[in-house]
């Protein structure tokens, strides 16, 4: 079989190229140059100097074996590195992309290049990777949902959330949730979802990691560790997604984009949802981002809500760059001050636009003008 893999250079005015690298049967061109549009704006809101793009392959890493994935990620890269470096573009993981596929990925590099350098971001903690840079888009997530419903004088404390995806956001936007006294109901993946009326606490949490990242099974066995939960395998002829329908607070898409059509917003609607946070990459249709906004529903978008993983990203470059790592705590930090930064941003540029309380608006606005304005002080027009 023959996969093919792309790299997609967006915007550098403010910086160097960043954004993910996605490993999805799914992947081919257009989508890598949408999910770079977007990127260019979702860097530039963090205040970090990042520029915007995206890559990767249609190779599937679901059911390889190790040396499977890692022939993979050394062939890809002895073409993806005559595109990257510290100054030029600097890719991190996205779907399909985790610590295994940065190792082999950054390993080959460095054969390649004959540099140790932070050419890539999500590195293991022994070389060259920070902490909290696994946590960082879902903890993120998180941060920038508190600061919303702030605004309308609520806290995620005692508050019930739908949480999509089982991957590496989905798994520590939960964390996050519970940890600041939310209860999270669901988790899925491709192959379905479950429900737990119970909640899913920290140790349940805990099976989920083992069960997504060490033996990478499917969700369903989340049911039968615990009979309380329920299993519902997905049905991709509904039109809608079933997970959306169960009554909560606030909502996380974060498992892919185009998750939440006009169907599944109504259903969010009719059960009492007050915020949808996006920790994925644009999950939501257009048509779904206007009910929200129509019916005055708190709405993150992604290029907001979902920048703490590019923000801690560049954490990692600082650290490189300096040979240091910072504690644990001294990250969060930053993180919790760059997302509550990118809220405020939001909200102030909405308002000044004359569409106040529109974080859409506010981001997108925000996110261009800092870069066209980048673009013509460098004579780019």
């Amino acid at each position: 079989m023959v996969n093919r893999g792309f790299v997609v250079e967006m915007n550098s005015a403010i910086g160097p190229y960043s954004g993910g690298l996605r490993l999805h049967p799914s992947v081919n061109q257009s989508i890598l140059k949408f999910l770079a549009f977007g990127q260019v704006f979702k860097n530039a809101l963090t205040t970090m100097p990042l520029g915007g793009g995206a890559g990767g392959s249609d190779f599937d890493p679901k059911g390889k074996s190790d040396n499977e994935v890692m022939r993979f990620c050394q062939n890809f890269m002895t073409e993806l590195y005559h595109h990257i470096s510290p100054n030029t573009d600097i890719p991190t993981g996205d779907i399909g992309v985790g610590a295994r596929e940065i190792g082999f990925l950054f390993g080959m590099y460095k054969k390649l290049s004959n540099q140790f350098t932070g050419a890539l971001t999500g590195k293991g903690l022994n070389w060259g990777g920070s902490l909290i840079r696994p946590e960082a888009a879902g903890y993120g997530c998180v941060y920038f949902a508190a600061e919303m419903l702030s605004t309308r004088n609520m806290s995620l404390e005692g508050k019930t959330c739908l949480v999509s995806g089982s991957g590496n956001v989905a798994q520590h936007t939960a964390q996050k949730l519970i940890e600041m006294g939310a209860k999270v109901l669901t988790l899925s993946d491709s192959s379905g979802y479950i429900y737990d009326p119970e909640g899913i606490d920290t140790e349940k949490l805990a099976f989920v990691k083992n069960l997504k990242n060490i033996r990478r099974d499917r969700i369903k066995r989340y049911a039968e560790k615990y009979p309380a939960a329920v299993y519902t395998e997905a049905d991709y002829g509904l039109g809608y997604n079933p997970l959306w329908s169960h009554r909560a607070v606030c909502a996380f898409p974060c498992a892919t984009q185009n998750e939440i059509n006009e169907n599944d917003a109504y259903k969010l609607i009719n059960n009492n949802i007050r915020l949808v946070c996006e920790g994925a990459n644009m999950p939501c249709t257009p048509e779904a981002v206007d009910i929200f906004q129509d019916k005055q529903i708190l709405y993150g978008p992604a290029k907001a809500a979902n920048a703490g993983g590019i923000a801690v990203s560049g954490l990692e470059m600082v650290q490189n760059s300096q040979r240091l790592n910072w504690l644990a705590r001294e990250v969060d930090d930053r993180l919790r001050i760059i997302m509550k930064g990118i809220h405020k941003t939001c909200l102030d540029v909405a308002e000044e636009y004359g569409t106040p309380g529109n974080y859409l608006n506010g981001a997108n606005i925000s996110g261009f003008v800092k870069v066209v304005e980048a673009m013509l002080d460098q004579g780019v027009v």
